[in-house]
């Protein structure tokens, strides 16, 4: 099939959501490709299906849109403008896939589980018969991939383009639109999935060549929006109430460099309209080493201004300079360390996340023992760890591969390395400001982050969202510290959590599930309970996390071994109260939750459906140890 493009020529002036009718939809594409000969400029390319003969009768944006969204912070970014375009035309959204009339999912390639978790609901939403839109990276990247057979797809630089894709599926037609032109606009309609937070796109695609990498096929070269142009979108945003401005691309330090400009220029242009009351602050994406190594005292400066977070996410995959070289870097582990030390020294209170690739084709013990030393040396507070996928596509799937044994095994090592760290022991007592913007997983807590982009958990009312405020650390944890609102009054203590005691269970929600099951980060893969923020999944050249600097103070390396222990550890979870203080009992120890309505010295039994999954699994375990009885002794006297 060929892509669709240009279906409405001479519309570009129509303001979003509005456009004339698509007219030449369904021409014969012998046709079409015969009058093409005589044509330079680009026109529509067909559908593979004909118009139907009785067409909905619907009326174009009175259905109902389910959207499901994989992968990084950009790909949230671009489904809150296809969201927003859809829902100023008049369509629905809604989280409920069976109330829909139609899907879209926005898809994530830089790891198999995420384009395996796409591919097995796109399957479903066949099966439900349901006309499919499928957007990002993936159909991007591999168009011709046999799951995106028979299903509409839109480009991740066609996003503009979402409602004529939309009305063309639910008409029963199959199209495709990939091919890039220009930049989407940055002042479209948009629906946020926090309203406190923008995610704004600072420019698409990346300079580098990293063998492994499967999102420049997707993203494509460097692209940049104008610096004027971003201004003025943080401008209007921060005027609407938006109060954490996420710069987010595959690599922002590779900024402006396609049209004549670079990050601090644009960093110090942002700056300078943003409330001099530090309402609004600034979080700055993932950046390579090789693009800010010179730019290192500007940015050192930028991350010193009270309204930017003095965090920075600077990947390094690997401690060894020969795996550095075989991944295409462009960088040494020298090099990476004088951004780090550089930034530690010039920025009081920086934090700094990195990201590793254990497995890397070609990585011996020796590679990987470099690895595991510079994480010690550091003890960075916030890793994310991945094992090694091969992507389709990349140099590095040719490569040859590392035993998977082997490359678990050092995910598992590096992985408690990591979690011995205690990266916010000492900070008791101390007081913070901090910036409030979500309710945690548990239900319970809500979420700020200091200037230091530390996750700080706090009880108080839901009308402090969106506020900054002064808070006593009380006690911290491996992933998080927990906070005390100064000068609040108990009653509106008590209001925060009375307006949450309809969950069901207030302990910490997310011990080992992930707060987007399948696509994004997990609150820990640790077997710690935690009560996490739902931040996206890091996104693009960073590594095989896909790039943006979303990591909540945890690693996800995922093992079979952590599965088994997350599952083990949530069942024998105990839960005593002692002091009207519930504790809840895990491998990794004792976090403490402030729980009401409680008496002293009572135990909190386990739960029914504790004990029901207990006796399902002994269920189970005798009828298989049966069976396998049964066979031996058939075996033995057949």
């Amino acid at each position: 099939m060929e892509d669709i493009e240009d279906m409405l020529i001479g519309n570009d002036g129509a303001p979003p959501g509005f456009r004339l009718p698509v007219m030449s939809v369904g021409l014969n594409p012998k046709l079409r490709q015969k009058k093409k000969k005589n044509e330079d400029t680009p026109n529509l390319k067909h559908l593979t299906q004909d118009i139907p003969s009785n067409p909905s009768p619907q009326v174009p944006g009175t259905q109902t849109i389910y959207m499901k969204t994989f992968g990084c912070s950009h790909n949230q970014s671009d489904s809150e403008y296809m969201a927003g375009q859809l829902s100023a035309f008049g369509y629905a959204l809604s989280d409920n896939p069976d109330d829909a009339d139609l899907w879209l999912i926005n898809t994530c390639t830089v790891k198999s589980p995420s384009q395996s978790a796409m591919d097995t609901l796109i399957v479903k939403c066949k099966t439900a018969k349901k006309p499919l839109v499928v957007a990002g990276c993936v159909p991007q990247g591999s168009r011709d991939i046999k799951e995106l057979e028979g299903v509409s797809i839109v480009g991740v630089q066609q996003i503009d383009r979402v409602v004529e894709v939309v009305e063309e599926t639910l008409k029963g037609h199959e199209v495709r639109l990939l091919t890039r032109k220009t930049l989407p606009a940055l002042d479209l309609p948009k629906v946020r999935k926090n309203k406190f937070i923008e995610i704004l796109p600072i420019n698409v695609g990346c300079l580098g060549a990293c063998t492994y990498c499967k999102t420049k096929h997707a993203r494509g070269h460097l692209g940049s929006y104008t610096v004027d142009g971003l201004v003025e979108r943080v401008k209007a945003v921060a005027a609407h109430g938006v109060k954490e401005i996420w710069l987010s691309s595959e690599d922002t330090g590779a900024y402006g460099r396609d049209i004549g400009t670079n990050l601090p220029t644009l960093l110090n242009a942002i700056v300078a309209v943003l409330p001099p009351d530090r309402s609004t602050m600034l979080r700055i994406g993932m950046t390579n080493p090789p693009f800010i190594l010179e730019h290192l005292k500007e940015i050192a400066a930028v991350l010193n201004h009270p309204c930017v977070y003095s965090f920075l996410h600077v990947p390094v995959q690997s401690g060894s300079d020969p795996v550095l070289t075989a991944m295409h870097r462009e960088y040494t582990v020298s090099e990476f360390k004088k951004v780090v030390d550089t930034l530690l020294e010039l920025v009081p209170g920086m934090h700094i996340a990195t990201d590793i690739i254990c497995g890397f084709p070609g990585e011996t013990d020796e590679n990987f023992a470099e690895t595991v030393n510079l994480v010690k040396e550091y003890k960075f507070p916030q890793v994310h760890i991945s094992q090694f996928y091969p992507r389709p596509g990349t140099p590095a799937a040719r490569m040859k591969k590392v035993p998977s044994a082997v490359v678990k095994k050092r995910s598992r090592e590096l992985t408690s390395v990591f979690e011995s760290f205690t990266p916010y022991q000492g900070m008791e007592g101390q007081i913070e400001r901090i910036w409030i913007t979500e309710i945690a997983t548990d239900g319970v807590h809500l979420v700020g982050h200091t200037k230091g982009y530390i996750q700080v958990l706090v009880i108080a009312p839901e009308d402090m969202l969106g506020t900054s405020t002064d808070v006593k650390i009380a006690s911290v944890g491996r992933w998080s510290v927990f906070g005390e609102v100064i000068d609040t009054p108990k009653s509106n203590i008590q209001k925060g959590i009375s307006q949450r005691k309809s969950i069901a269970d207030k302990t910490f929600a997310c011990s080992g599930v992930p707060a987007y099951p399948n696509e994004s980060l997990p609150c820990s893969d640790m077997d710690e309970s935690c009560a996490c923020s739902r931040e996206p999944e890091p996104c693009a050249c960073a590594g095989q996390s896909c790039g943006e600097s979303n990591l909540v103070d945890k690693t996800t390396a995922k093992t079979e071994d952590g599965n088994r222990k997350n599952l083990v550890g949530w069942l024998l979870k105990k839960r005593k109260v002692l002091n009207g203080t519930e504790r809840l009992e895990t491998k990794s120890g004792l976090e403490s939750v402030d729980k009401q309505d409680t008496a002293k010295g009572n135990t909190v039994e386990s739960s029914a459906m504790d004990r029901a999954l207990l006796v399902a699994m002994l269920i189970s375990f005798l009828t298989i140890l049966g069976l396998l009885v049964l066979i031996g002794f058939r075996i033995q006297f057949p």
